[in-house]
């Protein structure tokens, strides 16, 4: 821990070390310069023009030659930073943004993509960080991930290329790497404006390269936020054994990658292709991919962002990474929503902007301003309603098992000897179509439920599902869902926004150019009334009973056991309502269907869920 607070002393700190140890020697020294930024109510305040800003491209060296063109790789990063401390000799603080979807799908709400001039200079700067944040003292960096828009290079699936590549522009922006002013040029570019403190920011995939990237140690790195963001490829491309597909190596959103890329970089993905698999099976490609793995290597404070109903990335990558980081101390923060795969300056704009803010203020340039005493944790509790925490999952929650048996119940006894219930895969349908119409049978699913609760319950943290089953072929999926049976206004998470919705008007967060505006759509929260609200779900493969390394053929008739997790969770089910747990088959939206379509029988007496329960509950 020594280290990590060394490493959290600013430029103008360290000044201050020297200037102290040299004057207890008796020798006279200049006094240290005044820090590139101007502080007031404990923030720094908007005194550079962002209209005169530096802006302006470099391409760093990877020293690598992926595409096998014969010439060493190189990233293009895209810089704009701030005109007044540059003249002055200051240097100033970055934050970096790695996407790959900087020209293909654009970033944010309204899908912005870089710009350029007629003389290929940057003029556009997606999103908000370089309106809001140049005019404070800050340099911001956008960097096109390998293979796309103006980097060279084969993308690898968020392995050691990808976090490699961002770890050396942070290395570049400290003095320890090569840039060129060109992609193909021998003109160098230093970075002698940059402090070497950054901070790596992104949603989606721009943040799971700020994962990777701080699993990496790498020096200068001072903090991340990604926003609902992946830890571990495996867990996004399958579950707990089951197939989920391909990882989009050359697939994805049209022109995700350059022509060059499609072209050159086609051995390149073949041979990683041969390395993943197509069974489910946990193999090193999935280990390299795994930053949970290396959360002791973090050397940066991290201020984690997810949505419990997201579907793009499911909340286990935040519940996974999370625990990994608070086992290792890692400097964190965490913010928690109810709607899906929403950043959060679309659900809180005021709220959001300010809390980042103080967070860049007090990583990159050490501002005292207090944010480390503050609770750790934001929760939204229903749309639009937060809360302030200590910490996540909630300090009271601890397991409590519930027991199905015939006929549909949940409870806390287990069933009978001999209790059973059986379901027949039916790929076409998803965790939704189970948990309706509980009252009705279906052989798709087995259903059961608690009696209606006598005071409101609520869950914290991560279920799991231990099944014991047999199946009638070799292969089969067990999928299960968590669901909260009772009347409930939510986030519509499965809408276009994933919980949100744009209005007609706009309001400013920085300033502008006529090139790049600070002015964004105002959105307003996209709510739904429900009569039920899936909370959780989690699928897994039976023949990965005994490890995840290897598929195993199931004996017909046979039973094994399995237990995985659900996604996580934050909510409270309401008196009155019932808790229901449904064990089906595949889950389309989740993995593969087996080959052969099995009626799966659950053994009632050996299977429970397991509730992360804040408080108490009903027959414990």
């Amino acid at each position: 821990m020594m280290a990590r607070r060394m490493r959290g002393l600013s430029v103008p700190a360290l000044a201050a070390l020297a200037v102290a140890a040299l004057t207890t020697a008796g020798q006279a020294v200049p006094a240290p310069e005044p820090p590139p930024y101007v502080l007031a109510d404990g923030v720094t305040q908007p005194v550079y023009s962002y209209a005169d800003a530096i802006r302006e491209s470099v391409w760093v060296d990877l020293g690598t030659d992926l595409d096998d063109d014969g010439a060493s790789d190189r990233v293009a990063v895209d810089v704009i930073r701030p005109a007044e401390p540059a003249a002055a000799g200051q240097r100033v603080p970055v934050i970096m943004d790695t996407s790959p979807y900087y020209l293909c799908c654009g970033r944010g709400n309204e899908s912005q993509r870089k710009t350029y001039d007629e003389n290929g200079d940057p003029a556009g700067f997606p999103l908000y960080y370089d309106n809001y944040f140049v005019p404070r003292g800050y340099a911001i960096v956008l960097v096109d991930d390998l293979g796309t828009n103006r980097s060279t290079s084969c993308p690898d699936g968020g392995g050691p290329a990808t976090t490699a590549a961002s770890a050396t522009v942070i290395d570049w922006l400290n003095g320890r790497a090569t840039a060129y002013t060109s992609a193909t040029g021998d003109e160098t570019a230093d970075a002698d404006w940059s402090t070497g403190a950054v901070g790596m920011i992104g949603k989606s995939a721009d943040g799971t390269v700020a994962n990777g990237v701080a699993a990496l140690g790498v020096d200068g790195l001072r903090t991340v936020v990604p926003i609902g963001a992946v830890s571990s490829y495996y867990h996004q491309y399958n579950s707990n054994g089951a197939w989920g597909g391909y990882p989009p190596l050359r697939s994805g959103p049209p022109n995700l990658l350059t022509p060059r890329a499609y072209e050159l970089c086609e051995p390149f993905f073949q041979e990683l292709e041969t390395r993943f698999g197509d069974d489910g099976d946990w193999t090193h490609y999935w280990t390299e991919r795994d930053y949970t793995r290396r959360a002791d290597d973090v050397e940066a404070s991290v201020f984690l962002v997810h949505g419990f109903t997201d579907q793009a990335v499911p909340s286990d990558h935040l519940a996974r990474w999370w625990s990994a980081l608070s086992e290792a101390g890692v400097p964190r923060k965490l913010w928690l929503t109810q709607a899906g795969h929403v950043d959060p300056f679309d659900l809180d704009r005021e709220r959001w902007v300010g809390t980042l803010h103080r967070w860049f203020d007090r990583w990159l340039l050490d501002v005292d301003n207090g944010i480390d005493d503050e609770p750790m944790v934001t929760i939204e509790h229903a749309p639009g309603s937060w809360t302030d925490e200590a910490d996540w999952p909630a300090a009271a929650a601890h397991p409590v098992a519930l027991h199905p048996s015939s006929p549909g119940l949940l409870s806390t006894g287990p069933a009978p000897a001999g209790d059973t219930a059986a379901y027949t895969d039916d790929p076409e349908q998803d965790r939704w179509v189970w948990a309706e119409n509980p009252d009705q049978p279906s052989p798709a699913r087995v259903l059961f439920r608690t009696a209606p609760l006598a005071s409101d319950l609520r869950l914290s943290g991560t279920a799991s599902v231990t099944v014991r089953a047999s199946s009638s072929t070799p292969e089969a999926v067990v999928s299960a869902a968590l669901v909260d049976y009772g009347p409930a206004t939510i986030h519509d998470y499965l809408n276009p926004g994933w919980g949100i919705e744009n209005l007609g008007t706009r309001s400013c967060v920085g300033e502008s150019t006529p090139a790049d505006s600070a002015c964004y759509l105002d959105t307003a929260l996209s709510l739904q009334d429900v009569d039920h609200h899936v909370v959780a779900s989690g699928t897994g493969d039976l023949g990965h009973w005994a490890t995840l390394w290897r598929q195993l053929p199931l004996r017909p008739g046979r039973a094994q056991t399995i237990t995985f997790d659900l996604t996580a969770m934050d909510h409270v089910v309401p008196a009155g309502h019932r808790i229901g747990l449904i064990l089906a088959g595949t889950d389309y939206w989740r993995s593969g269907a087996p080959s052969q379509l099995p009626t799966v029988t659950v053994d009632l007496a050996a299977t429970s869920i397991e509730l992360p329960v804040a408080g108490s509950m009903l027959g414990e």
